[in-house]
């Protein structure tokens, strides 16, 4: 029986120790530099301390100008010392325990906040659909421009390999702006990177085919996808299913699955996702602990890309069973490992109920207003108020300290509402 103990091996020749991956997860912790720091060495020296075979960073953003948050790593230039030995420590902390780390590279896009960049690059001037006014009114990018974001990635990664990460993760998910460019909804264009799918995969597979073609073979290359928009109009799944098999023609490594954007947060959880996720699907598979396992089977159809699956796993059960099913070949975890960092160690050594962890990482709220109401701001805002609590324990773990289960959500998302607004006026002075 394939279980989580077990090695893998991944196409490109390198081996993981276990089936466990801590899944990216933005950590926030660089200061104005973007470069990475102690506080980046702490922080995955003790999730790789904690058992995961593979370790995969929170986003690297490819452009300074278009962050997810202030206190991203930003590599957009080749780096020499003595900047580089912090990014050599990053990656050697993240493999101290024999862990495989990939640094995920992003571009943020039109999802860049209005507080960094007030008119960011997009592939149409289409802005997020969100209450607050958080994003500005995005730019279209011109060809030129495109060309130049497709080199910001295949540069990142050579940076990566250089400082001796063993791969690096291609985010092309969550509404980013790889993932707005495979979306109908935010891709209006007319040119060669719009309209049919192919066109509006193009940036994404000619990405992946530099990296593939200039970075070593035993470099890891691996993909971030969304499963489907979970928005009318938006990325289908079986757009998803045609793109994984374009992947899987460029020699991809792993893919991992996920799902909706800011707009639509399905990676949050919110508002019931997993029901959102195959509507008219038998209720056992909604009832599933992971809320893409289903889209994993749909691929196993088309494709034998290795994949992982990440989100809702509450048992070792559950994950072996997943395994042995062949729906997926890695487990991905990220919420429970800000509460036990150790868990991937715990299931390895035989706990079964890893419930508490996701319970804790899942169920702190259910937000700091009324968890059922209709109006799509107080969703909006519980959803990242329970966001900032792991955030805070990040920012924990990043100074030393131990994660805490429970902290009060309205005081801590303010917090951390403040410090963000602190750290974008700074890059700005």
């Amino acid at each position: 029986m394939t279980t989580i103990a077990d090695r893998f091996r991944l196409p490109c020749g390198v081996s993981l120790k276990n089936r466990l991956a801590k899944a990216a997860m933005t950590e926030q912790i660089a200061g104005p530099s973007h470069l990475p720091n102690e506080g980046h060495v702490r922080l995955y020296k003790r999730w790789a301390e904690g058992g995961p075979g593979l370790i995969i960073t929170g986003n690297v953003q490819v452009d300074r100008r278009h962050l997810e948050h202030p206190g991203n790593i930003v590599i957009d230039k080749k780096l020499g010392d003595p900047t580089m030995k912090w990014l050599r420590a990053f990656a050697s902390a993240a493999q101290e325990n024999g862990a495989r780390a990939l640094m995920q590279i992003s571009h943020a896009g039109r999802q860049t906040p209005k507080l960094i960049n007030p008119s960011p690059l997009a592939p149409s001037g289409i802005k997020v659909k969100l209450p607050g006014d958080q994003f500005g009114e995005p730019r279209s990018m011109t060809t030129a421009q495109i060309d130049e974001v497709m080199g910001r990635f295949v540069l990142a990664a050579q940076v990566a390999s250089e400082a001796g990460f063993s791969g690096v993760q291609v985010h092309a998910a969550h509404g980013y702006l790889l993932s707005s460019f495979l979306s109908p909804l935010a891709n209006k264009r007319s040119d060669r990177y719009g309209g049919a799918l192919e066109n509006r995969a193009r940036p994404l597979l000619h990405i992946v085919e530099r990296i593939r073609a200039e970075l070593p073979e035993d470099f890891i290359l691996s993909v971030k996808l969304n499963s489907a928009d979970f928005q009318r109009g938006g990325l289908t799944t079986e757009d998803s299913l045609r793109i994984v098999e374009w992947l899987e023609e460029e020699g991809i490594d792993l893919l991992e699955i996920s799902g909706g954007s800011y707009e639509q947060p399905a990676m949050m959880n919110m508002d019931g996702m997993e029901k959102r996720h195959e509507e008219g699907k038998a209720e056992s598979t909604k009832e599933r602990e992971a809320y893409f396992l289903s889209f994993a089977e749909a691929v196993r159809e088309r494709s034998n890309v290795p994949l992982m699956v990440t989100g809702g796993f509450r048992s070792r059960r559950a994950m072996d069973e997943a395994l042995e099913g062949g729906a997926c070949d890695v487990i991905g975890l990220a919420r429970p490992l800000c509460v036990r960092p150790d868990l991937p160690n715990d299931l390895l050594a035989g706990e079964n109920e890893a419930a508490k962890a996701y319970e804790k990482s899942l169920a702190i709220g259910p937000g700091v207003l009324s968890p059922r109401s209709p109006i799509k701001f107080i969703k909006a805002l519980n959803g990242f108020a329970v966001m900032s609590f792991f955030y805070e324990n990040i920012a924990r773990m990043a100074d030393g300290q131990k994660p805490v289960e429970e902290m009060p959500l309205l005081r801590t998302f303010i917090k951390q509402q403040k410090q963000t607004a602190k750290m974008a006026r700074a890059l700005r002075s």
